[in-house]
């Protein structure tokens, strides 16, 4: 899943309507002594408060990161392809938003990633671990692919960790130190549905990945929370409008909910100091067949 023809791993814009290569105010990075290994780094904004959000093209990564903007937050916009990065800053209303497309599987655009942002804003107050896929088709276990299971795996599992851990060296280098991580785990990390396997085992995975963050974290003021999600209306759940196949093998059409009543939550989650942490959210349309279902 690469982004655009010409992705070098380092590529880096300053989003639409963001202000020119001359801008300041975006910069604000300082080391405490030399500035390679082992140097601390430190912001001269200590007010700023700055988020990465994958998957930030549409859906839920595209109202985080709106959300986030509204509410004073800079925000750095991770996704496959620059043009729906552009739509969703352009719509953030920020002039220092920064795109970066970014192929979350791939360890060397993770890292251009999160050197990016390093580079420009000196810090990292939030990743929001979005990106997700639920994979090219709904396949019964048998006559899933191994190329099909690879594809999510890569994406949903290797890509959070990828994501979680250039964060976590981030947030426990920077002074001062630490920092909140989201990961964006799913209903499905408790309940499957029919014909699920990859998505529904890399998100009981990304719950594991969330608990060991959060213990990995503790010395170092690095919290990690995890949002379980269950229909919220975006392009992903798009499929969903012609109904979706239950446990007792019928086909129904399910309730869904305002992706923005997802932002909100993790807006509040973002905002905790770091002495609080919502370890676990589930948050759904209130008549999914959820409970009940696994």
């Amino acid at each position: 899943m690469p982004p655009d023809p010409g992705y070098a791993g380092a590529t880096r814009t300053v989003c639409a309507g963001a202000a020119g290569p001359g801008y300041a105010g975006a910069t604000g990075t300082a080391y405490a002594g030399a500035a390679g290994p082992g140097a601390t780094l430190r912001t001269m904004d200590a007010d700023r408060k700055i988020a990465v959000v994958t998957g930030a093209g549409s859906g839920i990564g595209r109202a985080v990161a709106r959300t986030l903007a509204d509410a004073g937050w800079t925000v750095a916009l991770a996704g496959r392809r620059a043009a729906p990065l552009e739509e969703t800053a352009a719509g953030a209303g920020r002039s220092d938003a920064l795109c970066v497309p970014t192929d979350v599987t791939d360890p060397r655009a993770v890292a251009a990633l999160f050197a990016a942002v390093r580079e420009r804003f000196g810090r990292l107050d939030l990743l929001f671990n979005n990106a997700g896929t639920f994979g090219p088709r709904s396949a019964p276990v048998e006559e899933l692919g191994y190329e099909e299971w690879r594809s999510v795996v890569d994406v949903n599992l290797t890509g959070s960790f990828l994501c979680a851990q250039a964060a976590f060296r981030l947030m426990k280098e920077q002074d001062p130190r630490g920092g909140r991580i989201i990961n964006n785990g799913s209903v499905s990390a408790h309940a499957p549905r029919p014909h699920s396997t990859a998505y529904t085992a890399t998100k009981h995975a990304v719950t594991g990945l969330t608990k060991s963050l959060s213990l990995d974290g503790r010395p170092y003021r690095i919290a990690c929370g995890q949002i379980d999600i269950g229909n919220a209306a975006t392009d992903m759940t798009e499929r969903m409008r012609t109904g979706t196949l239950q446990a007792n093998g019928a086909t129904e059409v399910e309730p869904v909910m305002d992706v923005a009543d997802v932002a909100r939550t993790v807006l509040h989650m973002a905002e905790l100091p770091l002495e609080a942490n919502v370890q676990f959210a589930t948050v759904t349309a209130t008549a999914m067949p959820y409970i009940g279902r696994g």
